[in-house]
């Protein structure tokens, strides 16, 4: 977000109400950066950022009439930015399970490392561990993927993420619990069917 100390949130939000363009580029350009850095983290396949930043604001603006100025404009904003990702996820179609052969070489090395060795990752294959991750995350459920990009990705704390999505303190820790589980499970089964 711009640290522009002579933005006028307040003033160019009635402005942008009143249609004025000039005042909805400030907008755009003043959560840009917020936008895009939820966008890039959560980015569905396929998807090109540009185009899930360019819906998020489309959603914004249609919206702008419900914002009551009860939480800042960046959480609420935020929001519907993690909304539209979410909304994203769900819409892609469900990938079938992957196999140790969809695995590059660099990905089933990692694999095998964090199976055997304890430690960090090299970083030649920092890269590669990245990648199987984003394929594991792929198989689970939009809103499970998204509790650990935030949690463990993101690294916010529970209280960031109950502020972001909307959901409680309770049911953010939940399903990241459970989602840890499901992704420990594709994990093992990766394992197994490499071994056998």
């Amino acid at each position: 977000m711009s640290d522009d100390e002579s933005f006028d949130l307040p003033a160019c939000l009635v402005r942008v109400r009143d249609r004025d363009q000039a005042a909805a580029r400030e907008l755009v350009d003043h959560l840009y950066p917020l936008v895009i850095r939820i966008v890039r983290s959560h980015l569905p396949r396929r998807v090109q950022e540009e185009d899930l930043a360019q819906e998020v604001f489309m959603k914004m603006f249609a919206r702008l009439d419900q914002y009551q100025g009860t939480v800042p404009l960046t959480h609420w904003v935020s929001r519907i930015a993690v909304t539209t990702c979410i909304d994203h996820l769900r819409a892609q179609k469900r990938r079938p399970e992957f196999r140790w052969a969809d695995l590059s070489e660099t990905e089933a090395t990692v694999i095998e490392q964090a199976a055997t060795v304890e430690g960090d990752v090299a970083p030649d294959e920092a890269i590669a561990a990245r990648e199987l991750v984003d394929k594991l995350l792929g198989q689970l459920r939009p809103d499970d993927q998204m509790v650990l990009r935030l949690l463990d990705l993101e690294q916010l704390s529970v209280a960031e993420v109950s502020e972001r999505t909307g959901w409680n303190v309770s049911l953010v820790k939940v399903r990241a619990f459970r989602a840890r589980r499901k992704l420990r499970k594709l994990f093992e089964t990766l394992e197994r069917k490499e071994a056998s």
